[in-house]
């Protein structure tokens, strides 16, 4: 079994709807985020990168996720937390967390549910299907030596993608894998924007909740997009984020959020590395 650290894991309403006015921000601050949000619009999709484990952004995925539904225009909820194929499509909007989790294979130790629950219930009883976007487990063997993925970045593209690769896992990754798990971040891409762009509706939006990383427009999920697509990316946390970005340029919009408390990965990441047994560590 191929085991990932969680860390590499580790991106207008009113003007559609005329008079009609928007549902009043629950915490004042909002407002600001409201109208940001307002400027992507009219959109296809909107790319939220995140920063997983910032309680903040997903405070903020609840509250566009609320702001779209109430106005009619959100077609749909995709997730990199969950696995492309999973949806919620088929439950009612009263349908029990549970029953969403099932539907969406939901998995706990992976993704913490009060984190982005809040922001899959809201989509649920608005009647707006969730979908799972990531690329699937039993696929990923066949990315890591699928070597025609290498062609479809354009090479500046692909170096700066295998560098992330490379410090997102601290330096410590034998060369020889750090094409290989390129290729990951490409599929997962690959299959967010399928499930996007599958998902699009005319006149609605569809929001996809990912890390930053695979929101960026010149490594990420807009490179897969088809042509003519209209896809807008916001990237949270303003301060902690850009020091982790190469070039905010690649958002649209950069939106000011709290970053998640400091904490040493790599410290973390060599330690659990070093709690394995040196076969397992030459299958990352």
């Amino acid at each position: 079994m191929i085991h990932f650290s969680r860390f590499w894991l580790v991106a207008a309403v009113m003007a559609l709807l005329g008079c009609t006015s928007g549902p009043s921000p629950s915490n004042p601050s909002d407002s600001l985020y409201i109208s940001q949000l307002r400027q992507l619009l009219p959109a296809d999709a909107i790319l939220m990168g995140e920063q997983h484990d910032a309680p903040d952004h997903q405070r903020l995925h609840r509250m566009v996720v609320e702001t779209l539904a109430t106005q009619q225009t959100l077609a749909a909820l995709a997730l990199e937390m969950a696995s492309q194929g999973s949806s919620t499509a088929a439950l009612k909007p009263d349908a029990t967390e549970d029953q969403v989790r099932t539907a969406l294979h939901w998995d706990l130790e992976a993704w913490p549910w009060p984190a982005y629950g809040p922001a899959v219930m809201a989509a649920v009883r608005a009647g707006v299907p969730v979908l799972g976007a990531n690329l699937p487990a039993t696929r990923l063997r066949e990315a890591m030596a699928n070597t025609g993925l290498d062609s479809l970045l354009p090479g500046p593209a692909l170096k700066a993608q295998q560098q992330k690769i490379r410090l997102g896992h601290c330096d410590l990754l034998p060369e020889s894998q750090i094409s290989p798990m390129t290729r990951v971040q490409i599929a997962r891409d690959i299959s967010m924007a399928q499930t996007i762009a599958l998902a699009a509706r005319p006149g609605k939006t569809v929001v996809l909740l990912t890390g930053n990383g695979h929101a960026d427009r010149r490594l990420g999920v807009p490179q897969h997009l088809p042509p003519g697509f209209k896809v807008k990316t916001v990237l949270l946390g303003a301060e902690q984020a850009q020091s982790a970005i190469e070039n905010t340029a690649e958002f649209d919009q950069t939106w000011p959020a709290k970053p998640a408390p400091p904490v040493d990965y790599c410290a973390n990441f060599t330690a659990q590395q070093a709690r394995q047994p040196p076969a397992t560590i030459q299958k990352q």
